[in-house]
């Protein structure tokens, strides 16, 4: 017990359930904002969230590569984002590059 005044003492295991990802929701915010830190392009939305085999998560995120006028032919690329349970970024690719234009194969 603590006393008055006193702070209470967080527990790793508090820490880590805080911390936790809270559904795909959160896993496709999480990799967004980690995403935009690394690359200095404009986030144009998530197209794809998913479980990975660790319990973490599996996000692909959709960038604005290249801006053109007409803004038919900008460039686009999809990364794949991969976090860990706690949301923490494990790694990043690029998986696609396409104009915005072109459509689905």
């Amino acid at each position: 017990m603590t006393e008055p005044g006193e702070r209470r003492r967080r527990t790793t295991s508090t820490i880590t359930r805080e911390r936790a990802v809270q559904g795909a929701q959160d896993a496709a915010r999480r990799a967004a904002d980690a995403l935009s830190e690394l690359i200095l392009h404009h986030l144009e939305g998530v197209s794809a969230v998913c479980r990975s085999e660790n319990d973490g998560w599996i996000v692909n995120v959709d960038v604005l590569e290249v801006a053109r006028i007409p803004d038919t032919t900008s460039l686009l690329a999809t990364y794949e984002v991969e976090l860990d349970q706690a949301g923490d970024l494990i790694q990043y690719r690029r998986i696609a590059r396409y104009r915005r234009g072109a459509q689905d194969q």
